[in-house]
């Protein structure tokens, strides 16, 4: 993944996400990379995940793996 590909990538905004401007997450598919942003900042910082390592999070996620 070249790190200019971040800003012209197609992102997803998570269907969980704050409909008021809060606690946003987008996601985008540079395979095979999946980039995970804050949509509040899209010129910042991105955290890219192997598709399988994004996949298993996921799974986690919607476990209740992560719950607080």
């Amino acid at each position: 993944m070249n790190i200019m590909d971040l800003p012209s990538s197609r992102w997803r905004k998570s269907s969980h996400s704050d409909q008021h401007g809060g606690e946003c997450v987008e996601v985008a598919n540079l395979t095979p990379v999946v980039a995970v942003r804050d949509s509040k900042d899209p010129d910042g910082p991105a955290l890219g995940f192997s598709r399988p390592a994004f996949t298993a999070f996921v799974g986690a996620v919607r476990a209740g793996a992560h719950d607080l």
